[in-house]
């Protein structure tokens, strides 16, 4: 072989070993960069707002009240009677019910109801009413649903048409 032959061969090397490093070095450096993620949102929709949303817990009258747009968790707090001093408030819980799933009755709680919350009540116009939070007033709170019988003028007949609709806090 020639010389000159020879040192062809050699470029051809050389410029082989050099183009397969560059490659490498390449490859290398775009399988190390991050590659960008994108992240799409869903198109911003507002669910639809129930009409009605359901209170209970450490509040004064638990059960179901008006939502409209714009009320804040005060509002409805505030429309439930208030929170009760012994609740915490560093836990509150959100309940959202799957569609079709039945909810329990609203039950009123005869020891911490007012007049106008008791009257709606069957058979309770605004003279048991009163006869009721005077009894819990002298007598202290109801300790269970039956005890209601003792105020005057609820009887059995009343009870009965009541007992699946009142509760006392346990």
């Amino acid at each position: 072989m020639t010389n000159q032959r020879k040192n062809y061969w050699i470029l051809a090397i050389i410029f082989l070993i050099v183009a397969v490093l560059s490659g490498g070095i390449v490859l290398a450096a775009k399988q190390s960069q991050s590659q960008t993620i994108e992240i799409t949102l869903p198109s911003s929709t507002t669910p639809e707002l129930p009409d009605k949303v359901y209170v209970g817990g450490a509040v004064a009258n638990p059960g179901f009240y008006p939502l409209r747009q714009g009320d804040t968790l005060e509002d409805i707090l505030k429309a439930a009677g208030g929170i009760e001093p012994d609740a915490d408030l560093g836990h509150l819980k959100i309940y959202v019910p799957e569609a079709g799933e039945a909810s329990a009755p609203q039950k009123i709680d005869v020891n911490r109801a007012e007049a106008w919350l008791l009257e709606a009540l069957p058979e309770i116009g605004p003279g048991r009413a009163h006869s009721i939070i005077n009894y819990r007033t002298e007598k202290g709170p109801f300790q269970n649903i039956i005890e209601l019988t003792k105020v005057e003028g609820i009887g059995s007949n009343t009870f009965e048409k009541i007992k699946d609709l009142i509760t006392v806090k346990d």
